[in-house]
């Protein structure tokens, strides 16, 4: 077979990370005619670590445009501690670098408004730059978000800086790990930011993905899996820097990058330094450092598969919370189908009447967990746990638990 080459630094990979076998699109949900017609592809889901430049990425037999098409179904807002979070955020951003109505801030796949409509409820100008037309629309209809429907990279930083479209904060909050081509796409924020300007990334980070086993988190969406190590090698490879990072507690634990051009006046921090440091003691600078990772997955499967099947021994009901895409690598990697896992639930109307990618679970509008009063609720988005615990809690009423499955399968209440 031909050794792919690593889609940063082109360099041969032939180191493998994870490989979860043929996987579904995990975004794209079946409607009943598409479940009949059984036309649902199947795609290679290998993740490889780059022996130079310590990249760990996925191989890419399914193109960009297929992944997030017209039918997208992820919208950010649905999650009110997402939005909290993008709250937050515009505030600390505002008042840490004096934004304004003199400001812009753009944002790199800005959904559908999550995040600007805070800013610009501010009164700070934003832009928005979203590949799906769908979301977009809801941007632009609902939260008054004018939004670029593109993707984002070399070719269309320029465009912008051509239209005089200049910056003070770009923010691209988990996208960094969607892009196919990650040097083009970064490429493109030197153009539009200012001089002074800062660039926040927000994105997991892969120290946690390997030490809390988050392999969920690995779906065709994601084609790349990031360290401080690799995008910084990334950033000054396209006259960028990192100058100071923060550790949040979203996605099961994610970094976020405070960025510049590389002639820019912002002092790199402490935290920057020890964060270097942090990765480098545990190996993320050589190859020894991924080694030993599938062992700890098929141990975390195991771990499921043992509690599914001691549950239909009871003749206890499972069902699902979260129609989120881990939910599916997960389901899909356990060869979990519908006749483990009643149903799914999820507050998004656009997956409800629609079933999980691969497992084929149906999914329903929460109102419809009291109606179906299951003796156990799996956690599929484990993330956003105490959220969802929060809002079922009336699942105790007739005796039902919740259920964790990462990073071993455990009943939390």
């Amino acid at each position: 077979m031909t050794v792919p080459a690593c889609r940063f630094c082109r360099a041969p990979l032939t180191q493998t990370f994870l490989d979860l076998g043929r996987q579904p699109l995990a975004n794209s949900y079946l409607t009943k005619a598409q479940l009949d017609a059984g036309a649902e592809g199947f795609y290679p889901l290998h993740t490889r670590v780059c022996g130079n430049c310590f990249l760990v990425q996925a191989d890419d037999p399914v193109a960009a445009d297929a992944i997030f098409d017209a039918g997208y179904a992820y919208f950010s807002a649905y999650s009110e501690s997402w939005v909290a979070h993008a709250r937050r955020y515009a505030q600390a951003m505002a008042e840490r670098f004096g934004l304004g109505p003199q400001s812009l801030v753009v944002e790199i796949a800005s959904n559908d408004g999550y995040l600007l409509q805070h800013f610009k409820a501010m009164g700070v100008p934003v832009l928005g730059v979203e590949p799906t037309a769908n979301t977009a629309e809801v941007a632009i209809r609902e939260r008054g978000v004018p939004t670029e429907v593109a993707f984002f990279n070399d070719a269309t930083g320029r465009a912008l800086k051509a239209r005089g479209v200049a910056a003070d904060l770009m923010a691209a909050n988990n996208v960094l790990a969607h892009v196919p081509d990650i040097g083009d796409f970064v490429a493109g924020f030197q153009h539009v930011l200012k001089p002074q300007g800062v660039l926040t990334f927000e994105f997991p980070h892969l120290l946690n993905l390997i030490e809390l086993v988050q392999f969920d988190t690995i779906y065709h969406e994601h084609f790349s899996y990031l360290s401080l190590l690799a995008v910084e090698k990334v950033l000054r490879a396209k006259g960028l820097r990192p100058f100071d990072v923060e550790r949040l507690a979203t996605h099961g634990g994610s970094l976020r990058l405070f960025c510049a051009h590389e002639a820019s006046d912002h002092q790199e921090t402490q935290a920057l330094r020890d964060l270097r440091a942090e990765e480098s003691a545990a190996g993320l600078d050589k190859p020894s450092g991924y080694e030993g990772f599938a062992a700890r997955v098929e141990a975390v499967r195991d771990s499921f598969l043992a509690f599914l099947a001691k549950a239909k021994a009871q003749g206890k009901t499972v069902a699902a919370y979260g129609a989120a895409a881990k939910g599916a690598t997960f389901l899909n990697y356990a060869g979990v189908t519908a006749a483990d896992i009643v149903a799914a639930f999820d507050a998004n109307p656009h997956k409800q009447g629609r079933f999980l990618p691969g497992a084929h679970v149906p999914i329903y509008a929460p109102a419809e967990i009291a109606q179906i009063r299951p003796d156990y609720v799996v956690i599929l988005p484990w993330n956003l746990k105490d959220e969802i615990m929060g809002q079922l809690a009336y699942i105790k009423d007739w005796g039902g638990q919740f259920v964790i499955a990462s990073p071993d399968t455990r009943v939390v209440g």
